[in-house]
């Protein structure tokens, strides 16, 4: 249960604007509510994919990288919903459902990548992945509410001024990262167990 020092399985990136206009932080939840119903969505495939894919690396000890593929393109569009929510740029998400374990570039502002481990899958890891992964969402318990509450302190500063912290956005983008090498392990895309950090 080691993480090793090569660079995690699932990578996440934002490029955030240095300038947002102030009346962002009011509305663009609301321009993301069609997003967020189709990530409603997407996050019950998600639990349905994991669910099957268990058992299907529990008996053959692999994954199919259809699910693997459909895995990666759920775990991106969240993102991409999420770093528009939290006004870290302007540019409306695109309702992109590209299957593939590398990011198709449509949104500029936020890419991820998945490296899935598709065969020889260790099976005793993914028979306890729900145990595993217990202390990383405690962790993630803690964060995710300084995170929000990080959010909704630039809220009021992008009002004013036009732009975020930028070390209140890099706090939240970190949480983000660790979020998503979290939930790329929960959903077996991995194996490798992902580092306590905010790197």
């Amino acid at each position: 249960m080691e993480p090793s020092a090569a660079p995690y399985p699932a990578t996440f990136t934002v490029d955030p604007a240095e300038k947002v206009t102030n009346w962002r932080p009011l509305v663009n939840w609301l321009m993301a509510i069609p997003h967020l119903i189709v990530l409603y969505a997407l996050g019950v495939l998600v639990e349905v994919i994991a669910v099957i894919s268990w058992f299907q690396i529990l008996f053959t000890g692999s994954m199919s990288d259809t699910f693997a593929n459909l895995q990666a393109m759920c775990l991106r569009y969240q993102q991409r919903t999420y770093t528009f929510v939290a006004f870290m740029h302007e540019d409306y998400p695109p309702f992109g459902f590209a299957t593939t374990p590398d990011d198709d570039g449509l949104d500029p502002h936020t890419r991820v990548d998945v490296q899935p481990s598709l065969t020889d899958r260790d099976r005793l890891s993914v028979g306890l992945r729900i145990f595993y992964v217990i202390p990383h969402a405690i962790a993630l318990i803690g964060l995710g509410i300084y995170a929000y509450i990080l959010v909704i302190i630039n809220v009021f500063i992008v009002l004013f001024k036009g732009e975020w912290n930028p070390g209140h956005r890099d706090t939240v983008v970190k949480v983000m990262r660790w979020a998503v090498r979290v939930q790329a392990y929960f959903c077996l895309l991995t194996d490798e167990y992902p580092p306590f950090s905010l790197d």
